[in-house]
């Protein structure tokens, strides 16, 4: 242990580029995740071959297999990571959030944060909501389950803001996931992430099926 130490190798393998192995595999596992989100979004997922992938990514395919068993995994692992960022996001909203702020309102301006989440890079939105849906029986139970766990997050934010709910607040949540969802997936077909007034066509129509949702929270039954 000393010797690696003092050397700057770390256990069980040398340096290189002063990254030791599970450095060097943690960028690979980015490059090749980067890789995807720009050949899946550009192709789609059924079009794009792993070898492309390792082309695009300047990794080999023997390297690819030491990080992902196969495209599948690699696909899960990108939605992994683009509900990662989409919650930092969020929470970091969340956090900013004056104390003072009128409940309603706030959850209004979290919508708009939710919403550039994906549409601030519309590759993160097509790999999302394009042709990278239910690619595989597996993707969609996994894009399922993110689901119900970003419902779940709408619950807690409504509970910090002071908002009353109601016994079917969950169904409500989940209602508010999928319709928030298809609007942008709708919206992609035609608006233009760059032209601020689609932009601002998308966020006035997510605004508005917010309060017609929102109206639910309440119900007792």
């Amino acid at each position: 242990m000393v010797g690696a130490e003092v050397s700057g190798k770390a256990p069980g393998g040398r340096r290189i580029r002063g990254l030791d192995a599970g450095e060097r595999r943690a960028r690979r596992r980015e490059d090749l995740l980067d890789a995807a989100l720009e050949l899946f979004s550009a192709q789609g997922y059924q079009d794009t071959s792993i070898e492309q992938i390792c082309k695009q990514a300047y990794v080999g395919t023997k390297s690819f297999y030491e990080v992902f068993t196969g495209k599948e995994d690699l696909y899960l692992a990108l939605l992994d990571r683009i509900v990662m960022d989409v919650t930092g996001r969020l929470t970091a909203a969340l956090d900013a959030l004056r104390d003072d702020e009128d409940g309603t309102e706030a959850a209004r301006r979290l919508i708009r944060h939710f919403a550039d989440a994906f549409v601030d890079d519309v590759r993160v939105a097509r790999v999302t909501f394009g042709e990278g849906r239910a690619v595989t029986p597996l993707a969609e139970a996994h894009r399922r389950t993110n689901r119900r766990w970003a419902a779940s997050f709408v619950e807690t934010v409504w509970q910090r803001l002071g908002l009353p709910v109601g016994p079917q607040a969950h169904v409500v949540a989940m209602g508010l996931i999928g319709g928030l969802f298809d609007i942008i997936a709708d919206w992609l077909l035609d608006g233009d992430t760059a032209r601020p007034d689609d932009r601002a066509e998308l966020q006035a129509g997510l605004d508005c099926f917010y309060t017609v949702i929102s109206a639910g929270l309440t119900t007792s039954s």
